[in-house]
């Protein structure tokens, strides 16, 4: 029989605090202020569930975590609060994966658009209601016509069919009004110029390559590379709810494992949930609420607890919470939530407290045994193991290429889907041309090229060029220039 993984050193108090791995599924909060120390409590909660053999993913939005593949113990301040917790510490690397949704710092990571659904793809491009009931249209539309769709050519193309066939489709599926169709349209140019084309179509990720071993039994650190992906928030965060979507439909229930077999960090959770409609919310809080089954653990980090809803909050049992700032009454009302979370301390003003904490210090609270809330403590979280300088490119670029996972996904793969059977409909549906009898008629052929040769013409001018884009721009319901 195995022995359950002992306890996870986090942080020290008036004694070592450590997080059950047992309990370690029951998802968790890590909250502060900007610079009070939540990305080292994210590393060393990564670099511990690594070292007994469970996978983590995390996403690298400040670009500073590349160095959890080497050891550390190279920087004077980590050795000072070692020296201070009186922990001997021993530098030590994880094994690590990056991925980069843009193919450029890391293994490309994709996902079809049907992956994605239409719910997700609504938030996406930002659509009201009566927008994203034309977009189910169009995915229903597609399943029913046994139409795949991979990428975003797909989906325009399945768009502009639903769209040039709405009064034949309205009485089965209801009205798909030209309005819509022109804000979908609008959406998927948008996404195309924060390059989401890298990331639908195929090969998409397989889930099973997010929980792996290294050599020596660690669990493999999967990093997203975030820093450039951050320059479109709804994207990074949509993306990351997709992937949590997916472990929750695809993995097996496990029940209550001694230990995860995957944990999953949220970092600038606000994303997630800043104007976010209802149906996405409840959404998240029944897979946040039914994903613990199957073993993973999700922990959302982010500035306060108000950021997160009460459904979602009222679900994450492990609580690190740095320090915050209470200048306004919102700063003081989040200070408030934050004491409130916490089962109650007599020796400690839980409130005040917050507002005192130094960098890396925290209030912290972890589930029991019995998965009961433990009483909250005033302690400093244990330094990291590993490196904490990020690795130069020239060193991530090469632990990219030695990667099992390099040339697997580096070439996208576009098999028939809907774009091409739709496009071969059209083809089938042309008639044949009848010649022309030979006369004084003007030789269109010459026609066409002279045209294409004035425009091509015009397009050298910034006219011409703006001329355009104001006609593609009225395609798409606008005729701004750019």
């Amino acid at each position: 029989m195995t022995t359950p993984p002992a306890g996870l050193p986090i942080a020290k108090g008036a004694g070592p605090i450590e997080l059950i791995p047992r309990m370690a599924n029951r998802h968790g909060l890590i909250a502060g202020a900007t610079g009070t120390g939540k990305t080292v409590t994210l590393r060393v909660l990564a670099e511990q569930f690594s070292r007994i053999g469970v996978p983590v993913f995390l996403a690298d939005v400040k670009g500073d975590l590349s160095g959890m593949a080497r050891p550390g113990g190279d920087n004077p301040k980590v050795a000072e609060r070692a020296k201070q917790l009186g922990v001997d510490l021993v530098p030590a690397a994880c094994p690590v994966v990056f991925w980069d949704l843009l193919g450029a710092q890391g293994i490309p990571v994709r996902a079809t658009v049907s992956e994605m659904g239409p719910l997700l793809l609504a938030r996406l491009l930002n659509l009201n209601d009566t927008q994203a009931g034309v977009l189910n249209i169009v995915f229903k539309v597609a399943d029913d016509s046994g139409l795949l769709l991979l990428d975003l050519k797909d989906l325009r193309a399945m768009v502009e069919n639903v769209g040039t066939r709405s009064a034949e489709l309205k009485v089965k599926y209801g009205n798909v009004s030209a309005a819509s169709v022109g804000a979908i349209q609008r959406g998927l140019l948008t996404l195309d110029q924060q390059g989401a084309e890298h990331f639908f179509g195929e090969p998409a990720l397989d889930l099973d390559d997010l929980r792996q071993t290294g050599d020596g039994g660690q669990g493999v650190v999967n990093i997203l590379v975030a820093d450039q992906l951050m320059k479109s928030p709804v994207l990074y965060s949509t993306f990351l709810l997709c992937l949590l979507a997916q472990l929750f439909e695809r993995l097996p229930e496990v029940g209550d494992p001694d230990a995860p077999t995957l944990v999953f960090f949220f970092d600038e959770a606000h994303l997630l949930f800043a104007d976010t409609p209802k149906a996405l919310i409840d959404e998240v809080e029944r897979v946040v609420r039914l994903i613990r089954s199957k073993g993973v653990g999700v922990y959302f980090v982010t500035q306060s607890p108000l950021d997160v809803p009460d459904s979602v909050l009222g679900q994450l049992g492990n609580r690190v919470q740095h320090a915050l700032r209470a200048f306004t009454p919102k700063d003081q009302k989040a200070v408030r939530t934050a004491a409130e979370t916490f089962r109650a301390n007599p020796k400690l003003n839980t409130a005040q407290v917050i507002t005192e904490l130094a960098v890396g210090e925290a209030l912290v609270s972890l589930l029991d045994e019995h998965g009961t809330p433990g009483v909250v403590e005033r302690a400093f979280i244990y330094p990291p193991r590993t490196q904490l300088a990020p690795l130069a490119a020239a060193d991530r670029d090469a632990l990219v290429r030695k990667s099992a996972l390099y040339g697997h996904y580096q070439q996208t793969v576009d098999r028939e889907s809907a774009y091409e059977r739709l496009t071969q409909r059209a083809a089938a549906a042309q008639p044949t041309p009848t010649p022309t009898p030979r006369g004084n008629e003007p030789d269109l052929t010459k026609v066409a090229v002279s045209i294409g040769t004035s425009v091509a013409r015009a397009m050298g001018t910034q006219l011409g060029r703006q001329i355009v884009r104001g006609v593609m721009g009225s395609l798409f319901g606008g005729n701004r220039r750019r």
